[in-house]
Parts: C-alpha cells; structure tokens; sequence
C-alpha cells in the first residue's frame, strides 16, 4: 500500500485526498494543526521524518486572501517557507513532492486563459507567498509536481457554493462580481487527478513528467455566471429563487486585489498525463446533489 503524506486537515483539497484516496486503497497520512504547524518548520521536519512516505502532497496553505493582506509573514511562512521545508525534505528522502498551487500567481491581465508558459505576476499577498511557494519547491528538489487550481468548490469546507447557498435562505437576491472569470473546480475531481499523478510520479522517473501544470475545472464562468448556475440546480432541487445583481469588482472593494481572468489552461496536463477534469457545471450538479438531496 503506497503511504502519502498530505498536509491540511481541515481543506476541502485535502480532505478530498482522504476521502478518494481511501477508495482507491491508498494509506494516506494527514498533517496539520494542532500537532505540525506548517509556520514552524521544525513540526513538519519531525513528522516527515517519523512518517517516511513515498511522496508528499503540499496541499495546505494559507487560504484568507484578504486577511493576508495583514499577516504577510504568517501566510509567506505557510504558503512560501513550509513548501521549501516540505521540498527539502523530500529530494533528502529521494521522494516526489506535489505542491498544490493557485491561478493567483498571475495578474489577470491576460485576455486567454493562462498557460503554464505564462509568467507569473501576483497582485496580492497571497498570490506572492503562493508564488514563492512554487520557487522554492522548484529550488529544492527536481522531482516535483507544481499543479496551480483554480476556484475550488465542494460539499466539504468552506467555497463559493456553500457560501451562495447560506446566502440564499435569507435572501432573495444577491450581488456577486460579473467581471471575474475563472475555472470552477471540484475538489473531489481534483484529488483524483493529484492521486493519479502521485501515483505515476513515484513509480516513473520521466522527467517529463515533472514540472508546473495547470488543473482546473472544464470550461469558464464569470462569478455571476458561477452564482446563477448554483441558484438554478438548487432551484430544480426544491429551494426558492435568487436574483443575481452584476457588479464590477471595482463597485466591491476588498483588501486583497483579485485577477479578472483566473483561467487556467489545463491541456498540458491532458497532454501529459492523459487527465482532463468534467465540465465544471456537470460537476456543480454532482456537488449539489450532495448538498441538498444527501445532506453532505
């Protein structure tokens, strides 16, 4: 049985890795708070070194993008260090390492969904310590896998659709930015994918095989877009309507500045790897049904 070590306890990435991974038979180990805390290096090395697994998913990160913007250090030390530490730890074990990263590397300014040839240019403090998480994966070991998400939903934690769900029980409508494109993506889809690969990479050394990749949902949405395709599957599943009012991002001022365009190219890693994610609303019904008709 291959024994995976993925840090997060409390994501929907990194829950979605257990739960899949235990159908698929694999051991997987998870990391988190209270007993390694990814901010304090030390933690992390001892609990590498105790569990010695054949490859380790750096899926936890720091995740509150406005809240960042006033704890740079913490999230630099979650999102930029504790991957270093990870990737250290694992050229020293002679293992790979998946990073899990974000469409946030980049400014948004592009008018084409983003390639993994696209040069990164964060514009939050998020997107920065994100960035430097990846660099500092790509300084500290070869034999890794960079795979940036984007938007990511689920039954599980906390996302847009459960967010838009709450909303709609006390409201009859909803305002939600229609100028920010980006890749819905579903979480348990998106663990299937990373597992597949970790997999490969432990048992196949090609180096083509290795390096940055794009994983994210089918097709595109506006955030408004995303909000009334959830507004109707929980209409056809019994709820009340919602009204969805467009706005610019600049008429909904946050801390943190977030790209207009958050799409990510996946076909390299369909290339490569022979994996293509569903269509992102086929996989908003699977998400909804869980939801509201199987109360997940």
């Amino acid at each position: 049985m291959m024994r995976i070590l993925v840090t997060g306890k409390n994501g929907q990435v990194d829950t979605a890795l257990q739960i899949e991974g235990e159908r698929l038979g694999l051991e997987i180990v998870r990391i988190g708070r209270p007993d390694v805390d990814l901010s304090k290096p030390e933690t992390i090395e001892t609990a590498v070194r105790e569990i010695r697994p054949e490859v380790i998913i750096s899926s936890a990160a720091y995740t509150a993008v406005d809240k960042a913007e006033s704890e740079p250090e913490l999230a630099q030390a979650v999102n930029g260090d504790a991957p270093g530490v990870l990737a250290r730890l694992a050229a020293e074990l002679d293992i790979p390492i998946l990073h899990l990263s974000t469409d946030c590397v980049f400014s948004g300014d592009k008018d084409e969904p983003y390639t993994e040839l696209d040069t990164p240019a964060p514009i939050s403090v998020y997107g920065r310590t994100k960035l430097s998480g990846e660099e500092q994966v790509r300084a500290a070991t070869d034999n890794h896998v960079i795979l940036r998400i984007s938007w990511v939903y689920s039954s599980l934690g906390s996302n847009f659709v459960k967010m838009m769900l709450h909303l709609s029980e006390t409201r009859g409508e909803v305002t939600v930015v229609a100028d920010q494109l980006g890749c819905p993506t579903y979480a348990p889809e998106a663990a299937r994918a990373v597992l597949a690969i970790a997999q490969q990479v432990v048992i196949d050394p090609d180096p083509t095989i290795r390096g940055t990749f794009h994983l994210a949902g089918e097709g595109e949405a506006t955030r408004a877009d995303f909000a009334k395709a959830i507004f109707k599957g929980a209409g056809a599943r019994g709820h009340k309507p919602v009204h969805v009012n467009p706005i610019a991002t600049a008429d909904y001022p946050t801390a943190a500045k977030r790209p207009l365009n958050a799409r990510l190219n996946s076909d390299k890693l369909d290339e490569v790897f022979g994996l293509r994610l569903e269509p992102w609303q086929d996989s908003l019904d699977v998400c909804l049904d869980e939801l509201i008709i199987t109360g997940r």
